[in-house]
């Protein structure tokens, strides 16, 4: 039974890696779409350079919540 639990605690940690593996590939794609795309004003830049601070602000905000 003891081992059962270190396993399901085992295969959580791996879904949880998966899946802040994929949330960090998906948004590595969208921020690649976005520098494909023409630029068409200037407001279209720094909505661009906001999402991008927004960004980082975000995962540092979560990184700096985990527990190591």
């Amino acid at each position: 039974m003891e081992s059962n639990l270190l396993t399901n605690v085992g295969a959580d940690q791996v879904n949880q890696d998966f899946s802040e593996y994929v949330a960090n590939l998906q948004l590595h794609m969208t921020l690649q779409a976005r520098n494909l795309v023409p630029t068409l004003k200037q407001t279209v830049v720094d909505s661009r350079h906001q999402l991008l601070h927004q960004t980082q602000a975000h995962f540092e905000k979560l990184v700096s919540r985990q527990g190591l």
